[in-house]
C-alpha cells in the first residue's frame, strides 16, 4: 500500500491512500494496534481516501512506523446488521427511478435488497457514508442543492446512501424518510452508525 503521511498541527497526522478499500484496510489496522497498546492515538478517524491520526505523542515516530508498515486486507465484519424502518416517499424518487431505467416501485425494492455498510463518517454527527448497492447504480448529486433537508432523509449520491441525523443544507437524492435516531448524544454511543457498521433498510408497510 502506498501512502503519503502529512502532519497535521502537533500532534496528529494524516495518511493518504490510494482508494477507499485501502483507507478501509488502513483504519482496520490502526483500530487493532490501538487496541493491542501499539499506538496512542486518541482519535482515528476514516475518510473516502485518507485516515486521521490525532492525539500523537510522538507523530514523527508513527510516521516512519506507518511507511514501513504492511497493512493487510480489512477483514470481514460480522457485527450486528442495523436495520432502519424507511418510508420511500422521497422526492426525487422518480428522478432516481428514471436514472436507473426502472419503475419507481423498483428503487425501493432494489436499495431495500442491499446490505451497506458504513465507509466512513462525517458531513455531521451521526451522518454515515454507506457503501453496498452495484455501479450502475451511482447517481449524481442535485445540480442545485436545497436550502434545507428534513432530518431523517435517506438519500443517494455516487456511490453512497446516506440519513441526514439533522435538518441542514444538501445536494443528495431524496428516496425515502425514516425516523430512526442516528445522533443522540444521550444514548451510548451517540451515533447509531460507526464505520464498518452493516445496515439494512427495511420498508415500512405502504412504503
Amino acid at each position: 500500500m502506498s501512502m503519503r503521511i502529512l502532519p497535521v498541527g502537533d500532534d496528529a497526522l494524516l495518511v493518504e491512500v490510494a482508494s477507499r478499500a485501502e483507507a478501509e484496510a488502513l483504519h482496520a489496522e490502526l483500530v487493532r494496534r490501538r487496541e493491542a497498546g501499539l499506538l496512542g492515538a486518541r482519535e482515528i478517524v476514516p475518510a473516502a481516501r485518507t485516515v486521521l491520526l490525532d492525539g500523537l505523542a510522538h507523530p514523527g515516530r508513527v510516521a516512519s512506523e506507518l511507511a514501513a508498515a504492511h497493512v493487510p486486507p480489512a477483514p470481514p465484519r460480522e457485527r450486528e446488521v442495523v436495520e432502519i424502518p424507511t418510508r420511500y416517499d422521497g422526492p426525487d424518487l422518480g428522478e432516481v427511478a428514471a436514472l436507473w431505467g426502472v419503475p419507481e416501485r423498483e428503487v425501493a425494492r432494489i436499495h431495500a435488497a442491499a446490505e451497506f455498510r458504513v465507509a466512513f463518517c462525517g458531513f455531521a454527527p451521526g451522518f454515515g457514508y454507506l457503501t453496498g448497492l452495484p455501479a450502475r447504480y451511482d447517481v449524481p448529486r442535485r445540480a442545485a442543492p436545497r436550502t434545507a433537508v428534513p432530518a431523517g432523509s435517506v438519500a443517494l449520491a455516487g456511490p453512497y446512501t446516506g440519513v441526514y441525523p439533522r435538518a441542514s443544507p444538501g445536494g443528495w437524492q431524496l428516496i425515502g424518510t425514516t425516523e430512526a435516531v442516528l445522533w443522540d448524544h444521550t444514548r451510548v454511543p451517540a451515533a447509531l452508525l460507526s464505520p464498518g457498521t452493516r445496515v439494512r433498510f427495511v420498508p415500512e408497510e405502504g412504503a
